[in-house]
């Protein structure tokens, strides 16, 4: 097997498991509080220990010599597992996974702000065509019961945070940020459980929580792992096979339907990138 099928093999497994991520949150029966404390919790310790067996303590110290940068990204990356499990609480799956599949939107932006990075013709075309799609999806909120502009909202506020952190790492790029992924996610937990109380939940459900902490975490560890093997337009266009399987999946087994503005302006979000990391790939490979 060569290095680049196994990038992607390692890349699409790590996206099959964050799929059911969304779902494990609507099978939870639990205040989304203590989902996000267990969510944290479990899928920290398991990245931990898997750093401590492969990286040893070094990582961990060479991540914490990063200072303010590396504390910008355990901070925004902390916000985003509160806020995707507030956000699928609020509003419907379908309209969360839309929105989050415009991170390199947020991203490009972040990138020209803080690192001056130009940005090209053919993504400006894109994120017009984005924002296009994300404003269909807003104005379909009011369609059914499940969807609400808050939550909407709160998934683009954690869509901005997700890019955030991604903006941050790359000003260290030399140094492994996935030592801090289980501080931020083991920092949210503990603040989260002088708020809530998350033990009597646990009891009855405690295979929900612990499949959906796992999922997250071996996910993690995937995402993380595949990039190193193939091409960043690559990874992009497999990553967004989560933003098209999450919805089916939750309507599938829970009967949550989203609504015909949400799904189209799903499509025309999902085709808008899609179409843009084909052509970035096209170009790379002529280059």
């Amino acid at each position: 097997m060569t290095s680049h099928s196994k990038g992607v093999l390692i890349t699409i497994f790590g996206v099959l498991l964050v799929v059911p991520d969304a779902l494990f949150v609507r099978l939870i029966e639990a205040d989304p509080l203590v989902t996000a404390f267990w969510r944290g919790l479990i899928a920290g310790f398991i990245i931990f220990a898997l750093v401590l067996v492969f990286q040893g303590w070094g990582a961990f110290l060479a991540a914490l010599r990063t200072g303010r940068i590396g504390l910008v990204y355990v901070l925004l990356l902390g916000t985003t597992n509160i806020g995707f499990v507030l956000a699928i609480a609020w509003t419907s799956v379908a309209n969360v996974v839309f929105i989050l599949a415009a991170m390199p939107i947020f991203a490009t932006i972040f990138s020209r702000i803080f690192l001056g990075e130009p940005i090209c013709l053919r993504m400006v075309v894109t994120m017009a065509a984005v924002m296009g799609g994300l404003a269909i999806i807003a104005a379909g909120s009011h369609e059914n019961d499940v969807s609400s502009w808050q939550g909407d909202l709160c998934a683009l506020l954690v869509c901005a945070s997700y890019a955030g952190a991604l903006t941050a790492v790359r000003c260290v790029k030399d140094v492994s940020m996935i030592p801090a992924i289980p501080c931020a996610y083991l920092g949210t937990a503990l603040i989260l459980g002088l708020i809530s109380i998350p033990g009597p939940d646990f009891g009855p459900q405690w295979p929900l929580f612990l499949a959906h902490g796992a999922f997250i975490g071996a996910a993690s560890c995937l995402l993380t792992l595949g990039p190193r093997y193939i091409k960043s337009g690559e990874v992009s266009l497999l990553i967004l096979l989560e933003s098209i399987l999450a919805p089916l999946l939750v309507w599938l087994v829970v009967g949550e339907n989203p609504g015909q503005k949400a799904l189209l302006g799903g499509v025309i979000v999902i085709s808008a990138l899609v179409l843009y990391n084909i052509h970035s790939i096209r170009s790379s490979q002529e280059r």
